[in-house]
This record gives C-alpha cells, sequence and structure tokens, in this order.
C-alpha cells in the first residue's frame, strides 16, 4: 500500500504542474532524458500496443529547421485565411522562439503498426482513437516526471495541423504521425494556474 505522505506528494505534483514556455540555457543530461521517456512507456496502452513513439530533438540545427519549416506554413495558412500580416509575423515569430528556446523538443508520435485492424471506418477509428489515447497518456506521464525532476514543459499541439511536414522535415518512419510535441528544459519563469471547482465539472449518478 502506497504511504499516505507519498500520496500527498503525488497529488501535489499534479496540482503544481505548469506548462512553462521559457528556459535557461542548461542542458538536460541524456539518463535523465531517458528516465522520462522510460516513465513515458509505463503508461497503459490499448491492448497493450504501446502505439507511442518519440522523436527528441537536441541541437539548434535540428530545432530551428522544424521550427522554421512550421512557421512557413503556419504564415502561408493565415495568410490565406486573411489576417492581418503585423498579427501573422508576430505569431510565426513566437512559435519560432518557443521552440528553438527549449534545450529538447520531444515529437509524440502514433504508430498503427501493432493496432488491430478492420476492414470497416468506423472500427478502425476507433482503434485509431485508442492509440491516440495511449499516446496522450504517454505524454502525461513524461509531463508529470518532468515536473517532480525540476524541469519546466510544455504540450504543443502544432503538429497536429501539419503531421506530413513534421514527418518530412525530421524524415521519420512512415508509420509515426506526430501528435504534438513537448518542449524541455530548466525553468526560466514561474506560472500559476487555476481550475474551475470539480463540482462543475462532474455529475454523480
Amino acid at each position: 500500500m502506497t504511504h499516505p505522505n507519498n500520496r500527498e506528494i503525488l497529488f501535489d505534483f499534479i496540482k503544481n504542474r505548469r506548462s512553462v514556455r521559457r528556459y535557461t540555457d542548461t542542458p538536460i543530461p541524456q539518463a535523465l532524458l531517458l528516465r522520462l521517456l522510460e516513465a513515458a512507456t509505463w503508461a497503459p496502452s490499448a491492448h497493450n500496443r504501446q502505439p507511442w513513439r518519440f522523436a527528441v530533438l537536441t541541437q539548434p540545427v535540428d530545432k530551428a529547421r522544424l521550427a522554421q519549416a512550421m512557421g512557413a506554413r503556419l504564415r502561408a495558412d493565415r495568410t490565406a485565411d486573411g489576417d492581418d500580416s503585423d498579427a501573422i509575423e508576430r505569431d510565426v515569430a513566437r512559435s519560432y522562439a518557443r521552440l528553438t528556446g527549449a534545450p529538447v523538443l520531444i515529437v509524440i508520435c502514433t504508430s498503427l503498426i501493432d493496432m488491430d485492424h478492420y476492414p470497416d471506418p468506423q472500427r478502425s477509428r476507433h482503434e485509431w482513437t485508442m492509440a491516440t489515447q495511449s499516446t496522450a497518456m504517454a505524454a502525461q506521464n513524461l509531463l508529470l516526471l518532468a515536473h517532480a525532476e525540476g524541469l519546466g514543459a510544455c504540450w504543443v499541439c502544432a503538429p497536429l495541423f501539419v503531421p506530413e511536414l513534421v514527418k518530412e522535415v525530421l524524415n521519420l518512419p512512415d508509420d509515426w504521425e506526430p501528435q504534438g510535441l513537448i518542449t524541455l528544459g530548466y525553468p526560466a519563469q514561474e506560472r500559476s494556474k487555476t481550475r474551475e471547482p470539480v463540482e462543475d465539472r462532474v455529475r454523480f449518478l
């Protein structure tokens, strides 16, 4: 049985984790990165197929290449939407700074290669959803341990909008489907957050 103090520590970690977007230049030790990734792999997964995949970027040239490609697509999409050009450039610059300013980027991907396959689209879609849910839980494991280890991290959804672009830029395997990325580093900011009362989001039946 878990000691009561450990339960309180875990609850405290969960409540106090923040999305951190600014980091120091201090590198993250390789052993710690591997520890975070191993924690991710102990998440629950549909059929125990472990569909998560992780692309880890630590070199500035790789982060810049990804940030530039995603920024160019962001600019093109927002221009096509008819948005204000100054607002677009601010958005692109913010995205570039966010990706290149983190010591580590971890692109979170899902692979269906080991999942069940069905002839009909409805069950196939459910299988994809199960794999995606499993991958999200793996990412949450990583975020929680990063916080416990004194790191800051932020989940970024942008790769979900341009999965083929991310795959091409990073030369990822065909079955890897980018879902998001995590920026990671030692925090250079403190952040607070609030939540709506749990009673407003729950219905006991």
